[in-house]
């Protein structure tokens, strides 16, 4: 039976939907036959990206063509990316089965070499509009106790916004298999409740990147390494010293008044293609 008032599984829907009966949607939702496609959005650190992106993008690939949604990763230079998952509910949770079961294969093999004796929690970070929250809470919490419950995952609502953003991140942790009933039950949640006003959605922001100068050549630093910086900085940081008899001690950008040696701050998404390699 299609979802009331979708047209297809083209029609895209962000957390939101005309109110049905709870359990019938739980039971399609659950089945995976709810005809409605749905976009998640999930917060990562740059090496759970890499290990969902894989080598020469192989990894993500395969999860593409297995679980038949679109996974999307936002534009690389930043600490935290954001992985936008796209598709029917099937798909849906078909990808995040790939993405918990791959980030326990990281941990198992993090431990083979490793002392420790407990195994950690696959974790998960959605990004939820904050105005959902409240139903994902419910009355006194009922609602997020229900769902640690009945899963057996844990699941943590940030109290705060993400910066620049309205929206708050909600941590889900425990095995692959409880993080795929816990997101379900989350979309059951979100879909009972659409975000109330306009949502403000969170873009991490780049690294800012160090710059130090010696020799009269400006350098960045990148892991363990310091790279020669744009011949540009370098002109700018010669023309500075010739302004000044000397250069305070532990500054690192050029005296020079009104010069920043860390190039303005741009965010833009990358958005992959369904069909293309990384």
């Amino acid at each position: 039976m299609p979802f009331p008032g979708a047209t297809g599984p083209s029609e895209e829907l962000l957390w939101s939907s005309s109110p049905v009966c709870r359990q019938e949607m739980e039971s399609k939702v659950s089945e995976g036959g709810l005809n409605v496609t749905l976009t998640i959005r999930l917060l990562m650190h740059g090496k759970e990206v890499g290990s969902i992106i894989g080598k020469k993008g192989e990894t993500v690939k395969k999860m593409r063509e297995e679980s038949g949604a679109r996974i999307n990763i936002s534009e690389g230079n930043c600490p935290e990316r954001i992985v936008t998952i796209t598709g029917p509910t099937d798909a849906i949770f078909k990808a995040f089965a790939m993405i918990a079961y791959k980030f326990e294969e990281d941990i198992t093999n993090s431990m083979s070499n490793s002392t420790a004796t407990s195994k950690p929690p696959v974790t998960l970070r959605l990004v939820v509009p904050a105005s959902q929250c409240g139903s994902l809470i419910g009355k006194g919490g009922s609602k997020i106790k229900e769902i640690r419950e009945s899963t057996g995952a844990q699941v943590q609502v940030a109290g705060d916004m993400l910066p620049n953003s309205t929206e708050r991140a909600v941590t889900i942790s425990g095995t692959p298999d409880a993080i795929i009933q816990c997101v379900k039950q989350i979309c059951v949640v979100m879909l009972e409740s659409p975000p109330k006003g306009a949502t403000i959605p969170y873009r991490p922001k780049p690294a800012s990147t160090p710059v130090i100068f010696a020799g009269g050549q400006a350098y960045t630093i990148q892991g363990q390494y310091a790279i020669p910086h744009p011949d540009q900085l370098t002109k700018l940081h010669q023309l500075a010293m010739q302004q000044t008899p000397f250069t305070p001690l532990g500054q690192t950008t050029p005296a020079f008044p009104g010069l920043d040696a860390s190039p303005p701050a741009s965010t833009h998404e990358l958005t992959i293609p369904n069909d293309a390699d990384v």
